[in-house]
């Protein structure tokens, strides 16, 4: 005869299988759970060490930005310095410049003629004088062109007096030669 089993076998096995579901649903979720710290974990990590290279960037830069200041601050300085030794350089070449101007309008100065003013803008000269006749002002405008410390004279005035003792007045231009160094422009 055969046997039949009245055991209920399969509601045992079905209990058995929901409780091994039930395990490994859980383990699932447990895992599923770490797996998910653990890459919060390692992310808020990430993003940890990427602020604190911005900060340190944003630190460095405004370091930076205040040595570029300092240096802007420096080179204007210099700009000014190099301005001022040049000027000062200027003037100790041109010291010489006015004993030899004064030296050569004695000596382009012809007899019968002397001066009543003398101007000087820069290097241009405005020369009032008397003179006895209009001839010795000519003289006067080819000796300043042979001279060596002035050049291009330009007469402007000649007015003869009535009373021929006082003879002409004249308003003559000159300019003044300096000692050119190299890389300087003639004016």
């Amino acid at each position: 005869m055969p046997r039949i089993n009245l055991l209920p076998w399969r509601a045992e096995e079905r209990k058995k299988r929901q409780r091994e579901f039930a395990f490994a649903a859980i383990g699932a979720v447990v895992a599923a759970g770490a797996v998910t710290l653990l890459l919060s974990l390692i992310m808020a990590g990430r993003i940890e060490q990427q602020n604190e290279r911005n900060q340190l960037l944003r630190t460095e830069t405004e370091k930076l930005d205040k040595q570029i200041t300092e240096i802007q601050g420096l080179e204007s300085q210099r700009q000014r310095l190099i301005a001022r030794m040049e000027i000062i350089q200027k003037l100790q070449r041109s010291r010489p410049e006015v004993v030899h101007l004064f030296d050569q309008m004695v000596k382009t100065l012809p007899d019968g003629v002397y001066l009543t003013s003398v101007k000087q803008s820069d290097k241009r000269l405005e020369l009032k004088g008397m003179a006895q006749s209009s001839t010795r002002v000519s003289a006067f405008m080819r000796n300043i062109d042979d001279s060596e410390w002035l050049d291009k004279p330009e007469l402007e005035v000649v007015e003869t007096k009535k009373d021929a003792a006082l003879g002409s007045e004249f308003t003559l231009f000159a300019n003044q030669v300096g000692v050119q160094l190299p890389g300087e422009d003639q004016q």
